[in-house]
């Protein structure tokens, strides 16, 4: 029987782990609202379907391997809301479960650690909707489900180069403030082992080995590219959008050592030095 692995809500981070699942034999049938993306998709080597819940219903029949990407929406869990009860009755018959979550669901913890054993204590909005469907997800009964809690996320197009090069880039100083973050190939990587080592109920922290301050972040990149420091400017005067300033509520280092320990992955992008000239090589390679 073929592998088939259906990704609801298949975007940049699953994406990214199509041709891992492809050179691995697997098929890949990705989710999408939209015609453009789902030729994107195809192109990528996978099988798009557009979001119509019979259909995705459908899918779900041949699927061996789940994984949920979309975000929570007004209704909730948007495969839930549509299609919970055909994946329970499907629990036992999937071999892998994935939801991606966020570190969002820590919440703030003035800049300490945090581990997978952390207490859930999400500020905002976005982080407590993710608890509720951590735990929607978890409920499942017989559901072979992996929780990854992702950082913030760059990578080949979603990193910090644009802004800098258009002038529109702030270095927003918050005294105390620092982040963790991510390579989408790396959550690619850490999926991927989880997959071919499963582990069900198992929780996982997706970040790098260097949580730092925004700002020094984005310095770095304008060093790289040769360009002028982007401006200071101060979080308690600046303006942002509620979503932004949201982000800057949360401080905290987030640990990576269980994705070390127990699935035994070496990190493409250790650091976000690493990263970044990574991404300028491609660039330039890419033309």
């Amino acid at each position: 029987m073929t592998k088939t692995l259906l990704s609801l809500g298949h975007g940049f981070s699953a994406r990214a782990l199509t041709p891992l699942l492809l050179e691995r034999g697997f098929k890949v049938i990705g989710t999408t609202r939209s015609a453009d993306k789902a030729r994107a998709i195809e192109s990528e080597g996978a099988e798009a379907l557009l979001w119509e819940p019979d259909a995705v219903r459908a899918a779900l029949g041949s699927a061996t391997h789940l994984l949920m990407s979309a975000a929570p929406g007004p209704e909730g869990d948007p495969a839930l809301a549509i299609m919970q009860d055909d994946i329970a009755a499907r629990a036992r018959d999937l071999d892998w479960v994935g939801y991606l979550s966020t570190t969002g669901v820590y919440g703030n913890h003035d800049g300490g650690w945090v581990d997978e054993d952390s207490p859930l204590t999400p500020t905002g909005k976005r982080g407590k909707a993710r608890v509720v469907a951590e735990a929607a997800w978890a409920a499942i009964p017989d559901l072979p489900l992996h929780i990854f809690r992702l950082a913030g996320i760059y990578g080949p197009g979603r990193g910090p180069f644009e802004k800098i090069r258009n002038g529109t880039a702030r270095r927003i100083i918050k005294p105390g403030q620092v982040f963790s973050r991510i390579h989408v190939e790396d959550i690619a990587q850490i999926v991927m082992a989880s997959i071919e080592r499963p582990n069900p109920g198992g929780i996982y922290n997706c970040c790098d080995n260097d949580p730092a301050p925004p700002q020094d972040v984005l310095a770095h990149a304008a060093r790289l590219l040769g360009a002028p420091l982007p401006p200071e400017v101060d979080f308690e005067t600046a303006e942002l959008s509620p979503m932004v300033r949201s982000f800057y509520g949360d401080s905290k280092k987030v640990s990576n050592r269980r994705i070390r320990e127990e699935l035994g992955v070496q990190l493409l992008y250790p650091d976000y030095d690493t990263g970044l000239r990574a991404l300028l090589k491609r660039e330039s390679e890419e033309g």
